[in-house]
């Protein structure tokens, strides 16, 4: 299983604890309200408002916590402006690439945080550009294998759409897009009937690298850590990682 997959679904996990949830919703309430200030409130005409709000009701966000980002972001004294987009890179045991996207108002807080993140969990930060060229981004839209047990049900629609390929990841398909696609792509499999569970422009790895055993657990803690970081939006590796090895961990 492919390593950004991997972590998809530690996510999805982690998403579910009530725990979490509260980080987790102000990660996406931050994500929707640069997202209003920058494209504007109406998400049929900001499609990164669309995917943020998408994912938000996805975790159960109610209405109301959205449609208040929204305000505030496109109001009186809206603030999203004070949020800079940085992208970080590092590296993690056996020399897994790392990159991280964050949103932050302070930007030397937030190098601090992952750095000693990294550090504390056998990890380094890197110069920028370092492991960049190493991805690519791309659009990923998730169909449930419960909901279209067959693969043929969804590759020729979603060929026919635009879309590059078709994963088997465990428990969702995924149908993989280029970036300028994606909107277009999810709409045609959208109006074809299809319903996705998940859609995101993620950075891919060109290449993996698989690790095992404690190297993979101590990945997974590394992982875990950055993403906990409360100015974390996305973070990304090109770890690939056993089923059988994911199974032991999930375990």
């Amino acid at each position: 299983m492919s390593g950004h997959s991997k972590w998809s679904t530690i996510k999805r996990k982690k998403g579910a604890i009530d725990a979490k949830r509260g980080k987790i919703f102000t990660k996406m309430i931050r994500e929707i309200t640069v997202a209003a200030r920058e494209g504007g409130p109406d998400p049929e005409g900001n499609p990164r408002l669309r995917r943020a709000m998408d994912t938000a009701k996805a975790a159960n966000m109610p209405n109301d916590n959205m449609n208040r980002a929204i305000k505030k972001a496109t109001g009186a004294g809206a603030d999203a402006n004070s949020y800079e987009e940085i992208t970080l890179e590092g590296y993690g045991p056996g020399g897994i690439a790392i990159l991280i996207e964050a949103l932050t108002d302070n930007r030397n807080r937030t190098l601090a945080e992952i750095r000693h993140a990294l550090s504390k969990n056998g990890g380094s930060m890197g110069e920028p550009g370092c492991v960049a060229w190493m991805f690519e981004k791309k659009g990923i839209i998730r169909f449930s294998k419960e909901k279209y047990p067959e693969e043929d049900q969804l590759m020729e629609p979603a060929i026919e759409a635009g879309a590059e390929d078709l994963k088997d990841e465990g428990e969702v398909w995924e149908v993989i897009t280029e970036m300028v696609a994606f909107d277009a792509v999810r709409k045609a499999l959208e109006d074809a009937g299809f319903e996705p569970t998940e859609a995101e422009l993620a950075a891919l790895p060109k290449d993996s690298i698989e690790i095992a055993g404690k190297e993979a657990e101590q990945m997974m803690k590394l992982l875990e850590a950055v993403e906990d970081q409360d100015d974390t939006q996305n973070v990304y590796s090109n770890m690939d990682i056993s089923e059988e090895e994911m199974e032991k961990m999930m375990a």
